[in-house]
């Protein structure tokens, strides 16, 4: 049941001890603004703080737009060839996925913020939030996969089975639940209703102490994965010699670079947000003005989700190839009945992009 606007001013005087702020009656009008977003962001300082910028917003919407499109080409390009159905473009594919549903997820949020966020339930809210811890979370898992992937076949030097690839589907679903049920946690009662001095300045419905228990995990399985990496690169080095196949050494030290890449820009992409929240944890109520500026380093995090397929296509030559031949619509068949494809436009166009994806 909605509150008029005079009930919200007392409602939040009364909570806060502060002086109410002023709202407008746009949008919808102040009888469905929700009571208790509005104390919480109140209490926080990010109700006083939140101005739009449409030019800002637009500019969002187009990166995540960029994010979606291009990490749907990686997950297109790796279904149509067959060449890279194997374990670790099966985690490359996933972590693309994870990469496109964060830049759906962020897309949502940004359409339900600015004049939308006082409007929401606290359900809502927390779905809007939630949904980017998931991404994260299982973007992370997905990295500790693949980093373990690497480990038992470079350095165990085990074959690859096809016929064992539902382990890494098991794998990958263990990753997906794990990130489910963390992003789940506020929602299902681990937030900071009710008690305004255990809230988080950046995310003003969760707790602090939940924020310090995802930034733990997060950051706990960044080291590790950065331990494992540095194991891997060692052990790699000086067994070289033991490696009979040259050409598969090669293939395999240089996915293993491409995904050692990946890990370095989503570290140096997320450790400015990682420090923020930690920062926001150990603040006192309104003593740390940076907390308002969360919107910059959250966009940062979220163009790693952009960078990761153009790390693919520099990176990788087969990806390279795959995603030219996909994108330039270059893929050259023979014609119906075993006759050969003459068409000399298509043919040029087919040997420019040949050309490019080798260059």
């Amino acid at each position: 049941m909605g509150l008029s606007e005079e009930s919200l001013r007392f409602v939040i005087s009364d909570d806060t001890g502060s002086n109410p702020p002023v709202f407008s009656s746009s949008a919808g009008g102040a009888a469905m603004i929700n009571p208790q977003i509005c104390i919480h962001y109140n209490y926080t300082g990010k109700l006083n703080s939140r101005h739009e910028s449409y030019p800002k917003t637009v500019a969002f919407l187009v990166i995540c737009s960029l994010i979606v499109l291009e990490n749907l080409v990686v997950l297109v390009a790796i279904w149509k060839n067959h060449k890279f159905h194997n374990r670790m473009y099966f985690f490359i594919a996933n972590l693309a996925l994870c990469d496109l549903l964060a830049g759906v997820a962020y897309i949502v949020n940004l359409l339900m913020s600015g004049q939308w966020t006082l409007h929401l339930s606290p359900s809502e809210w927390f779905l809007r939030e939630g949904s980017m811890f998931v991404a994260l979370g299982a973007s992370i898992f997905s990295l500790l996969a693949i980093a373990i992937e690497r480990h038992l076949t470079m350095i165990k030097m085990r074959p690859y089975d096809a016929n064992k690839n539902y382990r890494v589907f098991l794998l990958i679903g263990a990753c997906w639940l794990i990130a489910v049920t963390l992003g789940s946690l506020p929602i299902l009662g681990w937030n900071c209703l009710g008690n305004l001095p255990l809230c988080s300045t950046v995310l003003p419905l969760y707790s602090k102490n939940y924020v310090a228990f995802c930034i733990t995990i997060f950051i706990s399985l960044l080291l590790a994965i950065s331990i494992l990496y540095a194991r891997i690169y060692i052990l790699v080095k000086s067994s070289s010699r033991k490696v009979t196949k040259h050409s598969n050494y090669e293939r395999s030290m240089a996915l293993l670079r491409t995904v050692s890449i990946v890990v370095g820009v989503f570290i140096a992409c997320w450790t400015p947000i990682f420090i923020l929240l930690l920062i926001d944890v150990a603040c006192n109520h309104k003593t740390c003005p940076i907390l308002l500026k969360a919107d910059w380093f959250i966009a940062l995090a979220v163009l790693n989700s952009a960078m990761n397929p153009v790390i693919y296509t520099l990176a990788s030559r087969e990806m390279r190839r795959a995603f030219y031949k996909l994108v330039c619509g270059c893929l050259v068949e023979e014609g119906v009945g075993g006759r050969k494809n003459t068409d000399p436009t298509r043919s040029k166009s087919s040997s420019n992009c040949q050309r490019a994806a080798d260059g």
